[in-house]
């Protein structure tokens, strides 16, 4: 899944980053609220984590920017700015939660486990299609209750599919959620990491649609 940090301080910008990635996010990072603004494929981010101190502009004008052109994307803000004015103002122009910088890093990663619970709309921290099931959080597999041995990208492909089961998921779109945009990227690395994935879960539940893609059938 792909996260879009807007942070403007570059050493806390890195040290996120190289958290997020290594719990087997993608990470793309804006450090400017122009940078952010203009960011090609925001919408299709799994989340953003926005800063409200930007050097040209309010994180909070931004936020206000992406609600009014109907971006559905979850926002988590993570400020050092803390008072209940401040909360309350971000809640009311869009953002799904808030948080006041400094914060432990397992923590945030709850907090956006929880977004992503509520956007699927369970509160179960498992998700399952039929005998597979995925803990997101505990980074966890298993096929009718024994472990399932995965790469970290074979893990985030199962978890992409079990996220939009029944959907027609092409290659670009498999590419944004599990490659950062400067990360090299080739189409038939989507191929080889399907065919590895159904050897290990069962080659019927991937189906392939010539010209469209791939859908993943509970």
């Amino acid at each position: 899944m792909r996260l879009l940090v807007v942070e403007d301080d570059p050493e806390l910008g890195r040290r996120l980053t190289e958290r997020l990635r290594a719990a087997d996010f993608a990470v793309e990072l804006a450090t400017s609220r122009s940078e952010a603004e203009d960011w090609p494929d925001v919408g299709r981010m799994g989340a953003v984590i926005l800063d409200l101190g930007l050097p040209d502009g309010s994180g909070l004008d931004l936020l206000r920017h992406w609600r009014d052109r109907r971006l559905e994307t979850p926002i988590l803000i993570l400020t050092a700015r803390g008072s209940w004015q401040d909360k309350v103002e971000g809640l009311n122009a869009g953002a799904d939660d808030f948080v006041v910088k400094p914060v432990r890093f397992e923590e945030l990663l709850a907090r956006l486990n929880a977004l992503f619970r509520r956007q699927q709309g369970t509160r179960a921290t498992t998700i399952a299609a039929g005998d597979l099931a995925l803990d997101p959080v505990a980074r966890t597999a298993t096929l009718a209750g024994a472990p399932l041995a995965l790469s970290r990208q074979e893990f985030r492909l199962l978890h992409l599919f079990l996220r939009r089961a029944g959907q027609v998921l092409s290659q670009t779109d498999i590419l944004d959620d599990l490659y950062a945009l400067d990360d090299e990227r080739e189409p038939n690395t989507v191929e080889v990491l399907v065919g590895r994935l159904r050897r290990k879960i069962g080659r019927t539940r991937i189906t392939t649609l010539r010209g469209h893609g791939y859908r993943f059938d509970k």
